[in-house]
């Protein structure tokens, strides 16, 4: 290598490069213990959910005026991937999608342009439209969760406790926002009798008015005397339900109190709003979230530290109870790793010092350490934190950053034999493989170049294997040309006569590769045969997109039908506590009545708020009993709640994708995707693997219709907006002011008694005051019948969208199932009209839309691949030999996989590429060894056996070190199918090419075994 030699200039410097030394070890050793620690990588989250309300009307005008109307502003957002929405009742919720390919950075002035284009708009919408509101926090993760009960207390009185809590826990470093769950809203119900205000001739509309008017904050004026000012207040304003009840007003020319008509009671808001219930009993919960960048030890710590602080104060009956924990996760995750990695470490430790001996493994020994100590600083810098794929791809790093040390201190052994001095032995190494050495470094790194560069919400997920292995790779060039020299020359001493004598794997390799190069049109024949197998044989590789997580949390997710009340849902609730308690499996759980789960686990699958939904987080005592438990729960949703759309399932990993097998339905006419989704639900529910087969929405739900005689109407005087304005205050109620108690406001809620409310039948006596104060039944002008609506109609792109889904067990994968399917489904697919559509969705989809983006960014990393390759090879056929042997790892990732009964995953997928990389440093250096002997006047015959012949225990101690340093990770969940198809591809692929390019050389290069160089071109 040409220009400044880094091996000789520092062995020129010895003690400003021991210090520098000295200097990466401290910085790394700080920074090891400065980095954040977290159970998983951030990610963003590019969905921003955009809702509007309009009281009051039915689904489908909600859904042509509201709906329709945002939908079709939101298409023109920038980076759009695709809007999905559901319409209920005066309720519409849209969920804006961004591609993949949007950054950070991106997604935060996109959300800025929603705000402002919606807003542009809002002057469109219906009179009457409440919002749109925006929630563009829809990612944040509340990774602590504490759930609090009480024993004697109200409400209120818990309530209030728990505030003071969330103000003291806001004050903990790292805590960025705390939410607060199930805090049910007091109301104070003024509740009447129609037939008693109808006797007393008392207008209702005259006692909200009076109600009001009493309570009303108004300015009332300011006396600016010479010397000061002073503020006018009038009394009257409301401070108590009592208050409420003792208010006067006048009747029929007589003073009435309120008490005396109607009923006036604090009680909580009814419906009840999303409940949250632990270990079966209700609660209030705090849900904590950290800040970008902190550190989840240190925030569990300090959480526990404030909370045993706080509970020493809680008055005996409330009891907080630690639902959720990501900071004993992470720490076990940690714990777990770092283990791993310790094994690692001391894996291809003993390799190194029972191959090369004590001296030359205590260099290896020695290298590691320094290359981590660079890693950790500049992972500090780049904001990396200590998480599953950071930890990770330090293994994965691990096994690969020890192949430049071995290489240098290889070199420097053999020279050493050969009789040069330290000296000349110690910078030998840089001045014949760095280059190489350097160009396949950055050929590896290229590997992983899909990894760090695909537009996917996967690779986002799992960019920190690109950074951390370039970063180590890198860091283990820097160290095997710049310290590994120097250390080399302190610690080696030149090897015993005989020492380094061909071992018997040696010569029986030797040996073959001659035979080898002798049959060589067999040799190439037989590797290209076993290629094509292995492509054959790929399909039968199972295909995953991301595996289930290994902690011991079960996700349970009960739908009712969808105009199922909130109470319904909470006796659901009470139905599945009933069946976890005792239960010797089962530590702790809790139970979301109304609504999702809050992210306390980034790639969890959020649920918006819906009366029908329940979701309950059960944690097993460990995973042997979360899998136990998992087999009872099924068979008691089945049995017991049969007509509840259910699912256990662990948690995911990866960006979530709620069910795994999914086909969306879309079309223009609703009935006609309700049609088609039940033919679909058909093909699906035929395979045996398809299990609890559902709609997102199907069913439509009563609804009760009070036609008005208009003409009769306005004989009386009245309006429709006026019956409705009775109805709705008689039936649910009509808030009519609020009272200002404490940091509270306590609405005060008119409406009728119990009785008169839930009575269908009472609807058609109910008294109508008409102007001149008297009533007349609602039955005297409007007739009733009963008809049917959809309660809510999901649309994806503005087109109504039926999604049919289904579970499957966990032996079987998704794809396995969509592939078998697909004839049946194209079939179906061919007897639509063209405007109506089924596409597969969810985990295959997803899985699809990833190694797609992944695929785009191959083409990028096989030109820097060759790009690096050409400035080191400048020659074609030379170019052409490192990329026939390059996809040879095919055939060992392949059989190992098949082998060891793995899928072939996403993380797996960026295995394979990154092999690619692996295989062609190897080729690259062997291909550079090739030329070295070449140009001593050797023959391409000779120069290549010879050139393996030394290459031959360095190539294959980085590739036992590396199969060998992959064993820890091997049986994980996440990284086990890329350790496997690693070790099977790496070992495979590097038999091959110690055997395969030297053939292909020959081949190339050379015609006769032992021809002199002169006779041979030298291409």
């Amino acid at each position: 290598m040409t220009g400044i030699n880094l091996s000789e200039w520092a062995l020129k410097h010895r003690s400003l490069v021991i210090y520098l030394m000295l200097v990466a070890v401290v910085a790394g050793v700080l920074s090891y213990f400065r980095l954040g620690r977290n159970e998983d990588p951030a990610f963003t989250i590019r969905t921003m959910v955009v809702q509007a309300a309009w009281p009051g009307a039915t689904a489908e005008e909600t859904m042509k005026q509201v709906t329709e109307r945002l939908e079709r502003q939101l298409q023109e957002t920038p980076h759009l991937d695709f809007l999905r929405s559901f319409t209920g009742a005066g309720l519409t919720t849209i969920f804006v999608n961004l591609e993949g390919s949007a950054n950070a950075r991106d997604v935060a002035d996109t959300w800025y342009q929603v705000r402002k284009t919606i807003g542009d708009i809002r002057h469109t919408l219906p009179a009457g439209v409440v919002g749109p509101a925006f929630n563009d926090d829809f990612g944040d993760t509340f990774g602590i969760v504490y759930g609090f009960t009480s024993d004697g207390f109200t409400q209120r009185e818990l309530r209030d406790h728990v505030e003071a809590i969330r103000s003291r826990l806001l004050g903990v470093p790292d805590v960025a926002k705390i939410e607060l769950l199930a805090a049910q809203d007091e109301v104070i119900f003024v509740e009447f009798s129609k037939q008693e205000l109808a006797n007393l001739g008392v207008d209702r509309a005259a006692l909200i008015a009076a109600l009001q008017a009493q309570n009303v904050v108004m300015p009332s004026g300011t006396i600016q005397t010479g010397t000061e000012r002073i503020s006018l207040r009038v009394s009257g304003s409301f401070r108590s339900e009592q208050d409420v009840a003792d208010i006067n007003f006048a009747a029929g020319g007589r003073m009435l109190r309120l008490s005396d008509l109607a009923t006036v009671r604090r009680g909580y808001a009814d419906p009840p709003q999303p409940l949250f219930r632990i270990n079966g009993h209700p609660a209030i919960g705090l849900a904590v979230a950290m800040r970008d960048g902190g550190d989840i030890l240190a925030l569990g710590r300090n959480i526990k530290q404030t909370m045993a602080m706080i509970t020493a104060d809680l008055p005996i009956g409330i009891e907080p109870s630690l639902v959720a924990d990501q900071s004993v996760v992470v720490s076990k995750a940690i714990g777990e790793f770092m283990t791993s990695l310790g094994q690692a470490i001391a894996i291809i430790l003993v390799v190194s010092f029972i191959s090369l001996g004590i001296r030359p493994g205590l260099i290896i020994a020695l290298a590691i350490p320094l290359t981590l100590a660079i890693v950790f600083p500049v992972m500090e810098l780049l904001r990396i934190d200590m998480q599953r794929i950071s930890l990770g791809a330090l293994i994965v790093a691990l096994a690969l950053l020890v192949d430049d040390a071995m290489t240098t201190t290889d070199a420097t052994l053999n020279r050493l034999a050969l009789g040069d001095s330290k000296i000349e032995a110690a910078t030998y190494a840089y001045r014949v493989h760095a280059l190489a050495m350097l160009a396949g470094t950055l050929v590896t790194i290229a590997g992983f170049i899909p990894v760090g560069f695909a537009a996917s919400a996967a690779s986002e997920y799992t960019f920190s294997l690109f950074v951390v292995v370039a970063i180590a790779l890198l860091a283990s060039w820097f160290v095997a040309v710049f310290f590994a020299p120097l250390l080399g020359a302190v610690i080696l001493v030149p090897p015993q006569q005989g020492a380094t004598a061909p071992g018997g794997i040696f010569r029986l390799y030797r040996k073959f590769l001659i035979r080898a190069i002798r049959a060589k049109w067999l040799t190439i024949g037989g590797t290209v045969a076993l290629f094509i197998a292995s492509m054959l044989a790929l399909p039968l590789v199972p295909q995953q997109f991301f595996p289930l997580s290994d902690r011991p949390e079960l996700l349970v997710d009960l739908s009712l039908p969808q105009n199922a009340s909130i109470r319904a849902s909470e006796t659901a609730a009470k139905r599945l506590d009933a069946v976890l308690t005792g239960d010797p499996d089962v530590a702790h759980w809790s139970t979301y009545v109304g609504r999702g789960a809050i992210r306390f686990y980034l790639p969890l699958n959020v649920e918006l708020p819906n009366d029908f939904f329940t979701q309950a987080v059960v944690v097993a005592r460990d995973v042997a009993a979360r899998e136990r438990l998992l087999a009872k729960l099924k068979r008691f949703l089945s049995e017991e709640l049969p007509n509840a759309v259910s699912s256990v399932s662990p948690l995911g990993l990866g960006p979530p994708v709620g069910w795994p097998l999914q086909y969306r339905v879309s079309g223009p006419d609703v009935e006609r995707v309700r049609d088609i989704a039940l033919k679909v639900a058909q093909i699906v529910a035929s395979d045996p693997s398809a299990r609890s087969v559902n709609f997102d929405w199907m069913e439509p739900d009563r609804q009760l219709r009070i036609r008005v005689n208009q003409d009769e109407a306005r004989l009386l005087g009245l309006s429709s907006q006026a019956i409705s304005a009775v109805l709705n205050t008689v039936i649910s109620g009509t808030a009519v002011t609020q009272v200002r108690d404490d940091i509270y406001l306590i609405s005060v809620m008119a409406r009728a008694n119990d009785e008169q409310r839930v009575s269908l039948a009472g609807l058609r006596t109910l008294e109508v005051p008409i102007p001149g104060g008297n009533t007349v039944p609602l039955s005297q002008l409007a007739s009733f019948e009963y008809d049917q609506e959809f309660p809510l109609i999901w649309r994806r792109n503005r087109v109504p969208t039926l999604t049919v889904r289904a579970a499957i067990p966990d032996s079987v994968l998704p794809d396995a199932v969509v592939k078998s399917l697909a004839p049946a489904i194209a079939d179906l697919g061919k007897t639509l009209p063209p405007s109506y559509h089924v596409v597969v969705g969810g985990t295959v989809e997803e899985s699809r839309k990833s190694q797609a983006s992944v695929m785009a960014v191959v083409p990028m990393m096989l030109f820097v691949m060759f790009t690096v390759l050409m400035l080191q090879l400048q020659s074609f056929p030379r170019l052409l030999m490192v990329v026939s042997v390059a996809p040879l790892g095919l055939i060992g990732v392949v059989a190992a996989l098949l082998l060891a009964g793995r899928p072939l995953g996403f993380v797996a997928i960026l295995g394979v590429l990154a092999l690619l990389g692996m295989i062609s440093k190897n080729a690259v250096i062997l291909l550079g060894q090739i030329e070295v002997e070449r140009a001593q006047g050797k023959g391409p015959w000779e120069a290549a056996v010879d050139a393996s012949s030394s290459r031959f225990r360095p190539i294959m101690l980085t590739a036992v070190s590396t199969v060998l340093g992959m064993i820890p990770i091997a049986p994980t969940v996440f990284w086990g199918p890329m350790a496997i198809a690693i070790m099977g591809g790496l070992l495979v692929a590097t038999i091959l090419t110690l055997v395969l390019l030297p053939t292909v050389y020959v081949a190339w290069f050379g015609e006769k075994e032992g021809a002199p160089a002169a006779d041979q071109g030298r291409g």
